[in-house]
């Protein structure tokens, strides 16, 4: 083998080598810090929309066995990161199938009870005030229905945020009352009247272990009937406003 053929060889295992080390980087930040996800479906509308991308950090709430480590390393309960505060925009792993993930709000801590009264949120025993607003809030392309209602929900202890309303007798709109067990949490969408969460039994109650992570900023969005693919589409496709902005 000629000095060519040699250093033909050893730039290939260099190149290997830093290929390798790349991917073994980007998969300690995807598992550790942070990971992108993107929205699939309008149940967080008008916070997130269809074709919203977001980063979710994993280190916010600690790491769980499922949320983390997919069940590979099984353990109860999280290791560091502080606790999930009401309000928080969540990723989770769905209990009943830990390969499907989910994005919604905090809404129930360990001990609390939740129920819905007539299209009103209780938390404790206590209605959460809503103050309605004149028009619709961050509009997708998909017209909303015609009796859609946008309003600020001000959570005890928590944020305030928007939520989106078609009324106060829909079918989730009068529930039982919820008492979150230790170590779970409750998740409702902001799109109240067309989200599956925690109200149903599809969702319920979420496992500590199952949060991936907290979403916290939103780094790109693009029209709901397009592609991220489609670059030559996006000076008319994407959401220039929603670029890098923060999730709340």
């Amino acid at each position: 083998m000629t000095d060519k053929d040699n250093s033909a060889v050893e730039n290939g295992k260099e190149t290997l080598r830093m290929i390798v080390f790349a991917l073994l980087i980007a998969l300690v930040v995807r598992t550790f810090a942070y990971e992108p996800f993107n929205i699939p479906s309008s149940s967080m509308v008008p916070s997130l929309l269809v074709g919203d991308f977001l980063f979710v950090s994993k280190y916010s709430y600690g790491y769980g066995s499922e949320g983390t480590f997919l069940g590979f390393i099984p353990f109860s309960g999280r290791l560091g990161g502080s606790e999930p505060q009401r309000g928080d925009i969540v990723v989770f792993k769905l209990p009943r199938d830990t390969s499907v993930d989910y994005i919604k709000r905090l809404i129930g801590l360990p001990g609390d009870t939740i129920q819905m009264r007539q299209g009103t949120l209780y938390v404790n025993g206590v209605p959460v005030e809503r103050s309605r607003l004149p028009t619709l809030t961050a509009e997708s392309e998909t017209k909303p229905p015609s009796n859609a209602v946008d309003y600020i929900e001000h959570l005890p202890q928590g944020s305030d945020h928007i939520i989106r309303k078609l009324g106060d007798d829909q079918p989730l709109d009068n529930t039982d009352v919820f008492t979150v067990p230790a170590h779970h949490y409750f998740f409702m969408g902001d799109n109240r009247d067309n989200s599956q969460d925690s109200r149903t039994k599809n969702v319920g109650f979420v496992p500590e272990e199952n949060l991936v992570g907290k979403a916290q900023l939103l780094f790109f969005s693009i029209d709901e009937k397009s592609h991220f693919w489609e670059f030559w589409k996006w000076p008319w496709s994407v959401r220039w406003s929603r670029l890098f902005s923060r999730v709340n």
